[in-house]
Parts: C-alpha cells; structure tokens; sequence
C-alpha cells in the first residue's frame, strides 16, 4: 500500500514537473511573439500578459480584462458588458478578427477560449498593433477622398468650361453669320432702282419657308440673290448645299440629290444619302433648274408638293424639311409652251419670282462694280490702282456687256493685272467681240446676203474688212487692242487697214 502510494506521488510529481515545463516553455514561446498576447480568466482577470503586450499598456496582470478594452469612465457592470473578451467565453463564440482602438492605439486582435490543466477556464487574445496600418489606410482614403473631390471639382469646372465654351462657340458662329450677311450683303453692289427694288423683295420674303425662283441672264449674280435670300431666312444657321443640275447628267443628278439603296446599280456598295437628306432643316440652291429631264421635273415636285424623297433603288418615302431656290437663264414659261417643263411644277417654282435684271439695262451701276472689282483685284494682285481714266469709264458704259457682271469683273481683274504705274489704260481693256446681241446678230445676217453674191477671194476680203471694222468699233479706234483682240501684230493690222482703205477716226466713238 505505501509503495502504491509513494508510486503514485512520484508519478504525480513528474507529471507536474513535465507540466510545468511544458507551460515554462509555453510560457517563453509567448513571450518572444511579436504580437501582444493575453491570457484571461473566467472572471475577467488577466492572468499572463507577455512583454511585448507589457511594453504597451504595462503590467495589468491581475487586473481586469476591460481595464484594458474598455480604458473608459464606466462602471465595472457596464464595462463588463462593453468588453469584447467577454463573448470569446460563451458557447456562441465564433472565431474572428476584430479591430479597435485602446487609448492612442489600434489593435486588432482574435481570442481563443481553452482549458487550462486544472479543468479552469481561459481565454487567449492575440493582440496586434496596427496604429501605423490604420494612418497609412487613413491617409490613403483621404487621399482617394482629396483626388475624387479635386476630379469632380475639375469635372464640374471642365463641364462648366463646356458650357462656357459652347455658349463663345454659339456667338462666334452668330458673329461669323452676321458678318458673312454683310459681307455677302455688300458684295451685291448696286444702287439702281431696279437693285433697290429687287433688295427690297429679297428681304421681304427671304424668312419665310416659299420656294423662289430666281431668273436671270448668265452672270447677273443669281447664285449671289440666293445666297441673300438663305442669309436673311430663319435657317441661316442650318446647311445649305448648291447644286448645278446642268452640270451633272440626269442619272447621276438623280443619285446626287436623291441618294440611293445598297445595291441599286453597280458600284453602290453601301447605301447613300442624298443632297436632300443631308440639307434637312436647310436650304438647297438649284441653278440651271430649266435644263433637268422629265424624270427630275417629276422628282423635284414631289418634294415641292409633299416633301418626300425615294432613293434611287427604294421605294420607301423619305420626308425631309428644305426650302428649295431656284434658279435658271431660260424662259420658263416659254420652256411650258414647247412642252419642254411641266406646267404644275412651273408653278410650285414660281411663287415668288426675282427677276434680275440684266447689266445693260442697270449701266448706272457699272462705276460702283468697276470700282468693287478693282479694289478685289488690286488687293489679289497686290497692286495700287488709285485712277482709272475717263476714257475707260465711257468705254465701259459704251459696252453691252453681253456676259454681264461676270464678263465685266473678267475684264477688270484682267486689266487689274495687266495694269502699270499704278493706272488702267485703253490698252488693258479687253472685250469679247463675239455679237449675242439681236443688233450684232441682224448686222452679221446682212454680212451673210453680201457673201453669197460675192466670189470666194471677194467673200475673203469682205469678210476680213467687216471684223476689222467690226474690232476698231468695240474698241473704240484702238489699233493697238483690236491688234490684241484679233490676234496678229499691230504693223499687219495697219497694212490691213490701208489695204481696205479704213480710216481711224469714222471709227471712234
């Protein structure tokens, strides 16, 4: 029995001694963590704290867990209830990873509930310092805080700056409006009557939605009127395309103004829009209107009448919102006469008629387009044209100006540049001889009477001394450009001219 006993007590002993060395050793594994470690009590007592968990909130050993957690002014009661070590020991304990702050510090820490050797209850919390981790997060998140209030602080300004910009953007293109309106305004010189009156008109109905038409002989500036009539109308802001239907051929015509359907005809790849469709909203310009087929005359009342289009290859109706000017150098009413354009359409065109009149029936107005053109052209050419002499002015109010204000801004830009020391001579001038006028005509049918009773070698010299004569006359006896006009040397033209016995002076005007 003793044996037993003392076999007992040695067992007993070395299973403490083995235990103690265990927790000795447990014990110096705790102490060398680099994080604070606690062990606590079933009644809140911190039993062990290592040295790192010592250097921080000093020796608490002995002392309640909450004086720790919960360093504050409450009660041992209400602290109880504060301290997050407190549910590590209850049944309903899940493991996790919790962060707080203690005094000037923050930790982050998780608790671990066990069973010490003597059946006692405890808890483990490994506590670690994450101050630095959390003004680094701090830091960043203010960072991110101040970088997405300075972008939405310059997103607002950039948004504002649109604003601002869209605004100038709206006024300049207005200004540049108004200024192209001037400078287009100016640019239809002319103080006539029949320019006042024809001003007068162009205002009165330019902002409104009616189609126009515009007539004129070639060169009396109808694309200029129409370009009057958009700039003064409601959708001066919005496109405006100009087509030359004489200058394209019907199919092509059609397919410019109309667009067309992928696969229509060979090459359309892909489907088109027309001029039409892209001037909606807009103006479109039509000049030579007379000259279009048949086939066009019905396309272009349709949109007159319903304002819709068909592509060429479809046969869906387009709507589509243009106001139409148009323009021609023929006689429309004449054109219906002969069957050559459709009388319905003749009368969607001719709502409104501007009739310009042509520059022989205006010859008022001739110095102030002679004295436009030279400052245009002396500016191109760089020259200094400060006198034009009186011969030239009555040179140019003598002439019919068959071209109009086209052939007349043709003869000054040449003279222009052909001018020296700063002046337009005779010898600058030059004019088309060839007759359009009925008088010319009628003078070169008389010609013809003449040569059919005449021999070949007769016909020939008859022939060469009328365009002599013809030359001196539209020059007003100038040797030297009738020379120029008629393309051979001055001596020749004087042998010419004695051989036919022309004399100078009956030609002079």
């Amino acid at each position: 029995m003793k044996n037993t006993v003392e076999r007992r007590d040695t067992e007993l002993r070395k299973t403490r001694d083995e235990v103690n060395r265990l927790v000795k050793n447990w014990r110096a594994l705790l102490d060398i963590m680099p994080e604070m470690v606690f062990l606590i009590r079933e009644d809140y007592v911190i039993e062990y704290m290592n040295p790192y968990a010592i250097s921080v909130f000093g020796d608490l050993r002995e002392k309640f867990c909450y004086d720790v957690m919960c360093r504050c002014n409450l009660k041992n009661k209400e602290a109880q209830v504060a301290c997050p070590f407190k549910t590590t020991c209850s049944d309903k304990h899940e493991k996790a990873l919790y962060e707080k702050r203690i005094g000037k510090i923050d930790v982050e820490y998780s608790s671990v509930p066990f069973q010490g050797y003597m059946d006692d209850k405890l808890v483990m919390v490994v506590m670690r310092d994450v101050t630095d981790r959390k003004r680094h997060e701090q830091a960043l998140k203010n960072f991110h805080n101040n970088i997405e209030e300075v972008l939405q602080q310059k997103i607002s300004e950039l948004k504002e700056s649109e604003k601002v910009r869209a605004q100038l953007s709206q006024q300049v293109h207005s200004l540049r409006n108004k200024l192209k309106i001037a400078d287009q305004t100016d640019e239809m010189v002319g103080n006539c009557r029949q320019m006042r009156e024809l001003r007068e008109m162009v205002y009165q109905v330019a902002d409104t939605d009616t189609t126009i038409l515009i007539s004129g002989e070639s060169g009396t500036g109808k694309e200029l009127v129409a370009n009057l009539v958009r700039n003064h109308s409601s959708r001066r802001d919005k496109s405006f395309l100009k087509v030359n239907c004489n200058a394209i051929n019907d199919n092509l015509l059609e397919s410019d103004l109309f667009g067309y359907e992928k696969g229509a005809f060979t090459g359309a790849v892909s489907r088109k829009k027309g001029k039409f469709e892209v001037v909606d909203k807009g103006t479109i310009f039509l000049d030579e209107i007379g000259d279009i087929s048949p086939k066009m005359q019905s396309a272009l009342l349709r949109i007159l009448q319903n304002g819709e289009i068909i592509r060429v290859g479809g046969n869906k109706p387009i709507m589509v919102d243009v106001r139409v000017i148009a323009a021609t150098n023929i006689d429309l009413a004449r054109a219906v006469q002969d069957g050559k354009f459709r009388l319905d359409l003749y009368y969607r065109l001719n709502i409104i008629n501007i009739v310009i009149p042509p520059l022989r029936e205006r010859k008022e107005d001739i110095l102030d387009l002679t004295s436009h053109f030279i400052k245009v052209y002396r500016k191109a050419f760089k020259k200094e044209i400060d006198f034009v002499p009186d011969a030239i002015i009555n040179r140019l109010l003598m002439h019919d100006w068959p071209g109009n204000i086209r052939e007349l801004e043709n003869v000054i830009q040449r003279a222009v540049l052909m001018a020296k020391n700063n002046m337009i001579t005779e010898h600058d001038l030059v004019f088309d001889i060839s007759p359009t006028t009925d008088s010319q005509s009628n003078y070169l049918y008389q010609i013809d009477d003449k040569l059919a009773m005449l021999s070949l070698k007769d016909v020939i010299s008859e022939l060469e001394r009328d365009i002599i004569v013809f030359s001196l006359k539209k020059n007003n006896g100038n040797v030297h450009q009738s020379a120029i006009s008629l393309q051979i040397g001055k001596t020749a033209l004087y042998d010419k001219m004695k051989r036919h016995d022309i004399s100078v002076k009956s030609l002079k005007k």
